[in-house]
């Protein structure tokens, strides 16, 4: 195993930031002593406190991202920044920043196309609100199930990138479901993506979370089902069309069996609810088939582009 350099100079630590002055000073100085020679940038979403100025007095290059929402500040960050590794963290001080090395060490020494820092197994009490960690667990879940990838922390904001990831993966969110889209995209398209545990921390003390539980929870569940129907259209139209079938058969059994015993349909109108289930039914079945071989299509394609993309 080759030994942890000293220097991390081809490292770039991404910060957005909105309204962090009580906690921003702390994360850049504390990144700037465990990863020396690391570029250290913050993107300030707007901030209406001093978050940019003190940023700037630690020692972080500020880069002012105007477009509301951390969706939006993730991707301008990605295109603002040419780096081999990236580190993505959040602004809060609740992740260590002496932990970034160890991140690095899995990402050099996995091959690993991301590293995420997962908090499942550390966090001090107080540090998930209100049903996030049930909600974290939940969604993490379901990934594993629908992707058959297993995670832990799909919404961790404390992440170490590639360059080929960070330039090839299209990031359409615009708000705090980004991590969750990162993750997807990493399980969906076969990048290779670790996790080690991470010491999570609260808030500092007069420090507020931007997170909304239900709005922010619905973007999360609103991504999944894109990310799964774009990627997995033969699974997802093949479950839609078994629904539908089922309906079909449920509706209609009525009018068959009394068909079989009369040789007459009574009940015109449920006979025609069924029939028009299962035409609908056959329909979703052919668009999943002609959705996954463009899919396929698609994959090739994106794989074709990294391989040209890394020469």
């Amino acid at each position: 195993m080759k030994e942890r350099p000293t220097d991390y100079s081809e490292v770039a630590v991404l910060i957005p930031c909105f309204n962090e002055e009580i906690a921003v000073g702390k994360v850049v100085s504390g990144f700037r002593t465990a990863l020396p020679g690391a570029r250290i940038y913050v993107f300030d979403n707007n901030s209406t406190d001093r978050t940019a100025e003190v940023a700037r007095n630690s020692g972080a290059l500020v880069i002012p991202s105007p477009r509301p929402g951390k969706g939006h500040v993730v991707r301008h960050m990605v295109t603002q920044v040419d780096s081999p590794v990236y580190i993505m963290v959040d602004g809060d001080d609740t992740y260590p920043a002496s932990q970034a090395p160890a991140l690095l060490e899995e990402f050099r020494r996995s091959g690993a196309d991301m590293v995420v820092g997962a908090r499942t197994l550390g966090s001090e009490e107080g540090s998930f609100r209100r049903f996030h960690r049930f909600g974290n667990r939940l969604v993490a879940r379901l990934i594993t199930i629908l992707f058959r990838s297993r995670v832990t922390d799909v919404m961790s904001g404390y992440r170490v990138f590639s360059r080929d990831f960070a330039k090839s993966v299209p990031l359409l969110s615009g708000g705090f479901e980004i991590e969750t889209e990162m993750t997807l995209h990493a399980v969906a398209r076969g990048y290779v993506l670790r996790e080690i545990p991470v010491h999570y921390r609260k808030r500092a003390e007069g420090s507020e979370s931007k997170l909304r539980t239900l709005s922010d929870g619905y973007l999360v569940m609103r991504t999944i089902f894109q990310i799964f129907k774009d990627y997995k259209p033969l699974v997802f139209f093949t479950l839609l069309a078994s629904l539908l079938a089922i309906l079909s058969l449920a509706v209609g059994w009525r009018p068959i069996a009394d068909y079989l015993s009369t040789g007459e349909v009574a009940r015109f109108p449920s006979a025609i609810l069924a029939a028009a289930l299962g035409i609908i039914s056959a329909m979703s079945l052919a668009v999943g088939m002609i959705l996954d071989t463009l899919a396929k299509f698609h994959q090739e394609n994106c794989e074709l582009f990294r391989r040209i993309f890394k020469k």
